[in-house]
């Protein structure tokens, strides 16, 4: 994770300055990266996560990686996030919703943690920075899962993110997360008419209606969230040279994003599939192979 107490910023080319106020440049301070420490253990202690593929990060230039959203994006990304600026001293830094933006203590958090506006100026001022980049094509529609939507990519016309690597000339990482979408049960999605009422406050808010959040069950009939591991795998790099001379840079993103997207699906897959065998999937499970049994 990161901090903005002591920031290194740079203001030099007109791509320097990020909206809202942003650092450009970010350092963790000492007493920031206890903080996020901190909030990390619990969540370690309760999830138990595995990461793979974490060799695949450059030490340095820019990167974009690409990741599919799930319930509790808010809390396995930035544990991500956090295990990357441990392993590598990296900061990630992330796109964040307009909506979460437009509350000044919220949009604070935002870029303490490194995030900023989700916008193509922003994401191209940090890439020609040297950054690294975690978008999220599917954005607040794919976190906002309806009933039998676990771990699909709602990336229909997002091809934002692909051409923006196109133009900057950057690889692409497939990071893929699986496991938040196992704490909570769907009771009622955003669609149901149940949640009617909250759909229009929503609304109301000026949010769009699809972004509704569904009701949820966790341990039981409580929101206390299942034990359930999470598991993370970051795959080989998606060089995005071959298309950056094509003569229809629309055309090329399309192609790109299919791409991207078979490489992630595939990742999923098979983070689904080490799921189905392990064990310690479980925190009961985890607890047995402890001690043995």
């Amino acid at each position: 994770m990161s901090g903005n107490d002591a920031v290194d910023a740079t203001t030099e080319g007109p791509s320097a300055a990020l909206s809202d106020g942003a650092p450009l440049r970010m350092r963790v301070p000492a007493a920031d990266l206890l903080f996020f420490d901190a909030l990390a253990t619990p969540v370690r202690l309760w999830n138990s996560p595995v990461f793979h593929g974490l060799d695949n990060i450059p030490e340095s230039g820019p990167v974009m990686l690409v990741g599919n959203h799930t319930l509790l994006g808010g809390v396995d990304a930035p544990l991500l996030v956090h295990e990357i600026y441990h392993r590598t001293g990296r900061v990630v830094r992330g796109l964040a919703e307009n909506v979460l933006m437009r509350v000044p203590p919220v949009r604070e958090m935002v870029h303490r943690i490194g995030s900023v506006r989700g916008s193509r100026d922003n994401c191209r001022a940090l890439l020609d920075n040297d950054e690294a980049v975690i978008v999220f094509p599917g954005g607040g529609r794919e976190a906002m899962r309806r009933k039998g939507e676990k771990y699909q990519l709602k990336w229909e016309g997002r091809t934002g993110f692909a051409r923006m690597a196109i133009e900057s000339g950057v690889p692409i990482l497939p990071t893929a997360m699986i496991g938040a979408d196992d704490v909570f049960d769907v009771v009622f999605d955003g669609d149901h008419p149940v949640m009617s009422p909250l759909r229009w406050t929503v609304e109301a808010l000026g949010i769009r209606k699809n972004l509704t959040p569904p009701l949820m069950r966790g341990v039981g009939p409580t929101v206390l969230p299942r034990p359930e591991r999470f598991y993370y795998s970051i795959g080989v790099p998606i060089e995005t040279t071959p298309w950056r001379d094509a003569p229809d840079l629309d055309a090329a993103a399309t192609e790109l994003q299919r791409v991207v997207r078979k490489a992630l699906e595939e990742e999923i897959i098979h983070l689904l599939a080490q799921r189905d065998r392990d064990r310690g999937r479980t925190l009961w499970g985890r607890v047995r192979g402890a001690v043995g049994i």
